[in-house]
């Protein structure tokens, strides 16, 4: 058995999966609390909008980790090397800031968007801010994103 492709594969699937349901549920917690402001005055879809979907950012940089690991061990070319088993263990563990960063931190967002969104609903004007602090958490995704970036181009196969 290929221990080290399936470890590689095994990180990239968590990155994906792990901060797809991140933003899923924190995604989740915006669009119910947008909901609830849609039943009262559906005028104002598009600033919930944006609240609704920063959550949502975290799943992509988990696939696009996902994406690179699949370039990196060559499964978009059918040119698959031999990946050692600790190769297998450093290309999972590179996976991991953005699998706990983007997991944990979408689940926060969607709750602090959730939060701005109530701003928004009863102060307009404060609707930046509001995001403002949706940005906020995004930050720390961002930096599981590159430090995972970082540590998988540090790999050589």
């Amino acid at each position: 058995m290929d221990w080290g492709l399936i470890l590689s594969i095994l990180g990239g699937a968590l990155a994906v999966g792990l901060a797809g349901i991140g933003s899923a549920i924190g995604v989740g917690l915006a669009g119910a609390a947008a909901n609830g402001v849609l039943t009262e005055d559906p005028d104002k879809f598009g600033t919930m909008l944006l609240l609704v979907a920063l959550p949502g950012t975290q799943g992509i940089y988990g696939f696009l980790t996902g994406f690179l690991v699949a370039i990196k061990v060559g499964l978009l070319t059918g040119k698959i090397p031999v990946i050692s088993f600790s190769q297998g263990l450093s290309i999972f563990f590179a996976c991991v800031p953005i699998m706990l960063a983007g997991w944990i931190s979408a689940i926060h967002q969607g709750k602090v968007c959730a939060a701005g969104i109530a701003v928004a609903a009863k102060k307009p004007e404060a609707t930046m801010k509001a995001m403002i602090y949706g940005v906020m958490v995004e930050t720390y995704a961002v930096l599981g994103l590159l430090a995972s970036i970082i540590l998988l181009t540090g790999i050589k196969l």
